[in-house]
């Protein structure tokens, strides 16, 4: 009986809102108050209103921050209630997350079972989670590890905890980075071609985290990308292709959750984006999957090893999980394309796809559609790339990509002209004659940030020189644009610290091509 006491500690304290956001639901109890139900800081309580009802973390003040008789009501707490001042709420003491035992399960290093992996996914989605314990939850996980059965439950139970696309097809094409390079727009180019050869590709893309541009971001410049399931569906279904921001779709929801958490710790456990990934390609019934994993000095993963060891354990889960999975390892040691910020890459994305354009983002896109082409059996091995450039070539993957943007509510006649970035810009010039022997993809990246993308769409940099270019000193190395003149005038003095390109001496490499 003294169990199931809590279920009768229940008051009706008047609301105060106060102007806080947090990720999670927070409330905030009397202190003396709070201590008379055996409520305490981190208790959990059950929050209810006019027949909506949530679960939030509690902290607790004095009299002079919270009277007896009121609950202070975060920002996230009052929108998902729809409350208002001095209205009366129901709250009741919960007992402490059964998952917590399996936090401290793995922090002990021991491996879960799918139900206690679901356990937590659900709590999390409960919001009976606090940041604190998910961040326990994620340091385990990136300690200890999660077994290749952990994955598979932990993608299961994130696929599970949102919504999911059914299109009734048997075959769904689908692709993925792992990220870490500027402009690497493969997925801008690669949808249209496999569309107009009737694949069906569903392709949900990110926004911007660090980079200059997400997918999303550039998509963006083009065509809506927020839109409902539903909506989803009937786009695929009439074009065979979309590109879409997958935050808005509420597709394994869970990990959205987990990524917020794991951002400001700067974590990202190997089984984690593992799962990450799986879940959002599973949640829309992808089952021919390519992953992309660029390599380099700059990008994401730097070691040639931990890239490989990283690609046989996609393929493995992706087995267990009844996904045909490929990946790839290929160059991320420098940005692919001239621009950086989703104007900028949306112009090389219609060049490509009017069969011009920067020779590295194109050759790239095509090699990617092409192995799809052939994991979904409509092109024999070794002749996906032919198929992929004839249909470019033909035209067909423009007119594709007119109607998918036409689709997601853009205007399908937009040329490169259009698209115009920023107004303010600032060239940058070679002090001294050389060759480029490498540019940095963060410094890139930050660059741009700091002029203003992803935000601002004009925003960002346009590379005039690449990898392996002859410059004599004068010569445009690129250009900073941005949507207002203090923005353009902070990227420029970030150059002091932060130079992104790095040039060797003309007679020293002279000297090494003649070795």
């Amino acid at each position: 009986m003294k169990k199931d006491v809590w279920k009768f500690k229940r008051f009706t304290p008047t609301v105060r809102l106060m102007n806080i956001y947090a990720n999670n639901f927070i409330v905030l109890l009397n202190e003396r108050e709070a201590q008379t139900y055996d409520i305490y800081a981190g208790s959990r309580v059950l929050v209810r209103y006019k027949g909506k009802e949530i679960v939030a973390v509690v902290d607790v003040g004095g009299d002079n921050i919270i009277k007896k008789g009121e609950i202070g009501v975060f920002r996230s707490v009052a929108e998902a209630l729809e409350l208002e001042d001095n209205v009366k709420v129901q709250v009741i003491h919960m007992p402490w997350p059964k998952s917590l035992n399996y936090i401290r399960k793995k922090m002990d290093n021991q491996n879960l079972n799918k139900k206690e992996i679901k356990e937590i996914i659900n709590d999390v989605m409960s919001n009976k989670l606090s940041e604190a314990e998910l961040g326990a939850w994620v340091s385990a996980t990136y300690i200890n590890g999660l077994s290749e059965e952990e994955v598979v439950g932990l993608t299961e139970a994130i696929v599970e905890s949102g919504e999911q696309l059914h299109i009734g097809k048997p075959i769904i094409a689908d692709k993925h980075c792992i990220g870490g390079v500027a402009n690497n727009r493969t997925t801008m180019i690669i949808v249209p071609i496999l569309a107009a050869l009737n694949v069906y590709i569903p392709k949900t893309s990110s926004r911007a985290i660090t980079s200059a541009a997400g997918t999303a971001d550039t998509m963006e410049v083009l065509a809506d990308v927020d839109f409902s399931i539903n909506e989803l569906k009937e786009i695929v279904l009439k074009t065979h292709g979309a590109i879409v921001w997958g935050g808005g779709l509420n597709l394994a929801s869970a990990d959205d959750k987990l990524i917020k958490v794991r951002r400001p710790l700067h974590l990202d456990p190997a089984g984690m984006l593992l799962a990450s990934i799986l879940a959002k390609k599973k949640a829309v019934e992808a089952n021919r999957v390519l992953i992309d994993i660029p390599v380099g000095l700059g990008a994401k993963i730097t070691d040639l090893e931990k890239a490989k060891m990283l690609a046989e354990q996609f393929i493995r889960i992706g087995r267990r999980l009844k996904m045909k999975i490929e990946a790839i390892i290929t160059d991320g040691s420098e940005p692919i394309g001239r621009g950086v910020g989703p104007i900028l890459e949306a112009r090389d994305v219609l060049e490509v796809l009017n069969n011009r354009g920067p020779v590295d983002l194109k050759n790239k896109g095509l090699m990617m559609a092409g192995k799809l082409l052939e994991m979904v059996g409509k092109a024999k091995k070794g002749e996906g790339f032919a198929l992929a450039k004839r249909t470019l070539e033909s035209g067909k993957a423009l007119a594709k990509m007119r109607e998918i943007i036409e689709m997601q509510g853009g205007d399908p006649t937009v040329r490169v002209e259009d698209l115009l970035p920023g107004e303010y810009r600032y060239d940058v010039e070679a002090q001294k004659d050389g060759r480029i022997s490498h540019i940095d993809n963060r410094k890139l990246s930050q660059i741009a940030r700091i002029a203003g993308s992803p935000m601002d769409k004009g925003a960002g940099v346009y590379l005039w020189k690449k990898k392996g270019d002859r410059v004599k000193k004068g010569d445009k190395l690129f250009t900073i644009y941005a949507e207002s003149a203090t923005k353009l005038n902070y990227a420029v003095k970030a150059l002091q610290y932060s130079f992104p390109i790095e040039m060797k001496n003309v007679l020293l490499m002279v000297v090494d091509d003649h070795e």
